[in-house]
Formats: structure tokens, C-alpha cells, sequence
């Protein structure tokens, strides 16, 4: 299992013992995928999640570009214009995961990191 997805494995069990409800995973949109897609307290949570191995190439939320913030918002956009269930209540989050050689997990849960006027 490739680093990318044994995070986004992580990411989903620390949101489900968070009391997230998983509505999705992988979602592709014409804009691109959105990792997690949560529900909690009625909000729909799209959740980008980054995993590094090392610090190399610097933490993993640094990942989260300008760009990338952009095409996040796009795809969520997509994503409710598709599934009006999901109402005016929604957030992007982004979770960091440092696998550490030592075999520590390091996850970090940035809330609502995304807003819409950041574009």
C-alpha cells in the first residue's frame, strides 16, 4: 500500500473515533478528488489529507498550495452542486500525518483551513 493511501486509512479511523460519519472517499469531481468526504453535526466536511514519511520535503500541510487551495474549493463546490443534500453548511479541513520512523503517528487536524475567500 502506497504512503498516500495508508494516510488516508489513518485519517479515516482518527475521524470515525472523532465521531466523523465517512460519506465518501476518493470522490472524483471535474475538478479533481476529494479524499474524505465527513459529516458531522449536520456539516459536510471535505478533507484533504497529506502524509510524509520524512520531513525532507517539508511538512505535509505545506503541500497545500495556492493552487491546491483552489482546486480544493472547486472540487467541494462540485461536489454539492451534485448533492444538494449537503446544504450551506460545509467546510474544507486538511489532516497532516507524519509517519515517524520510530512508528509514531503524528496527525494533525487543521479545521475549516480552506475558506472560500482564500482563493
Amino acid at each position: 500500500m502506497n504512503v498516500g493511501k495508508w494516510g488516508e486509512n489513518k485519517a479515516e479511523e482518527y475521524l470515525e473515533n472523532k465521531g466523523y460519519s465517512i460519506q465518501g472517499r476518493n470522490v472524483r469531481t471535474p475538478y479533481g478528488e476529494i479524499d474524505i468526504i465527513a459529516r458531522k453535526k449536520g456539516k459536510y466536511i471535505f478533507i484533504e489529507v497529506k502524509t510524509r514519511r520524512s520531513l525532507q520535503f517539508g511538512y505535509p500541510e505545506d503541500a497545500i498550495t495556492g493552487k491546491k487551495r483552489v482546486k480544493l474549493i472547486e472540487s467541494a463546490m462540485a461536489y454539492i452542486q451534485d448533492h444538494p443534500e449537503c446544504g450551506d453548511e460545509w467546510q474544507i479541513d486538511v489532516i497532516s500525518i507524519q509517519k515517524i520512523p520510530s512508528k509514531r503517528l503524528n496527525i494533525i487536524h487543521f479545521e475549516n483551513a480552506v475558506e472560500e475567500y482564500e482563493q
